[in-house]
């Protein structure tokens, strides 16, 4: 009996680490947005060899709407947590859009967030903890990532967070 119960253990445990990371968002019930346009002379993605480079974004809804405010100020930690997920799942509607299949993922390398803060805030890396949890979520360890979480006085549109990240993608 306990063999039986390590073999279903083993199959349900291949099973998770079969799925792809598309079919992990939508068992978390999160649906990849159209990718907006650069509101300026920038492109949202550039690949170099093995590795794209991904444009700062933040965290806009699919109307185009950000949340806004500074965190510590206007916001609090979960809000700002929020923010930073939600722009996790715009970086990987880009990588979607950029190559057609999230598993061509093989490595979340280098993060960097910059947290709207109030001149007294300092749990930036509670807030981005948003964005690094969703993509171990989508990704597993490959969405593990080194990070830097950083305090700005400002952000384009007021956002609460932008997120710019390097990732290593197989052919």
């Amino acid at each position: 009996m306990k063999i039986l119960f390590s073999l279903i253990a083993l199959f349900i445990s291949l099973q998770v680490l079969a799925q792809t990371p598309e079919e992990k968002l939508t068992a978390a019930g999160i649906v990849l947005p159209t990718v907006s346009s650069p509101v300026a002379n920038y492109v949202n993605a550039v690949r170099t060899g093995n590795l794209i480079f991904l444009s700062g974004k933040g965290p806009s809804d699919p109307q185009g709407k950000y949340i806004t405010g500074k965190l510590g100020l206007d916001l609090n930690i979960e809000q700002g947590y929020a923010a930073a997920r939600l722009t996790a799942i715009n970086q990987l509607a880009v990588l979607k859009k950029e190559l057609g299949d999230l598993s061509r993922i093989k490595r979340v390398v280098k993060v960097l967030g910059l947290v709207n803060s109030a001149a007294d805030f300092y749990d930036q890396p509670k807030v981005m903890n948003g964005f690094s949890d969703l993509m171990v979520l989508a990704l597993g360890e490959k969405g593990k990532h080194a990070r830097s979480a950083i305090g700005t006085n400002t952000l384009p549109f007021n956002m609460a967070v932008e997120v710019e990240l390097i990732v290593e993608v197989t052919d």
